[in-house]
């Protein structure tokens, strides 16, 4: 069967994910700081999986300026708890800044800056629903953490896994195209895990810890 597109479909998608004002602030601040954050219809997703694992314990790899974070708070239960970590300190303040103005409680999240790998190989095995990775660096480790840190059913959400095409196109051979390539490969050939790849954002890789 022949699919033919009528009308852009990825502006349709980013526009039917609504961001309220302390979004958009969040949003603009992760612009001026060049941080990583989820497109609109991202972050929705995150809210969807969120939401939809009841994930009352989440990892975030990547902070931003709290963009993804906002979003997964919308999905998460009240007593949820958010463990973000990223390497820059600018990114933690600025997303501690977001969370508060939106009267998230303090006990509700953990913002941690440091050496990503070193942080997260320290957190308990078999503890969280959900697991959010964003950088390239490191993204092999970065999945079998996960798996550790996973509970039966719990999820991983890769954003920015196709690094907005590049990834699909082979003669990319820059290093974040080739570390992406190869932890969507490593993830689709590992019998651990159900996935699937999903065109939307900068692309999203979701995998289920069997």
């Amino acid at each position: 069967m022949t699919l033919h597109n009528r009308g852009d479909m990825t502006a349709y998608s980013e526009s039917f994910a609504r961001e309220e004002i302390h979004l958009q602030q969040a949003r603009a601040n992760g612009v001026e700081m060049g941080a990583s954050d989820p497109s609109p219809a991202v972050g929705a997703l995150l809210q969807y999986v969120a939401k939809s694992l009841n994930a009352k314990s989440v990892v975030e790899i990547g902070t931003g300026s709290g963009v993804s974070g906002l979003w997964l708070f919308q999905g998460m239960p009240k007593d949820g708890v958010l463990t973000s970590i990223d390497t820059e300190r600018e990114h933690s303040a600025s997303a501690r800044d977001s969370f508060d103005e939106n009267g998230i409680a303090a006990a509700r999240y953990r913002l941690i800056t440091g050496n990503i790998l070193e942080v997260v190989s320290k957190l308990a095995d078999g503890n969280y629903d959900l697991v959010v990775v964003r950088p390239a660096a490191d993204l092999m480790d970065f999945v079998q953490e996960a798996h550790r840190l996973l509970r039966s059913g719990g999820t991983l959400f890769i954003d920015h896994a196709l690094s907005g095409g590049k990834v699909a196109d082979p003669t990319q051979r820059d290093f974040e195209s080739i570390s992406r390539r190869d932890g969507i490969r490593f993830v689709k050939e590992d019998s651990r895990w159900t996935s699937t790849l999903l065109p939307i954002g900068q692309g999203v890789l979701l995998a289920t810890k069997s």
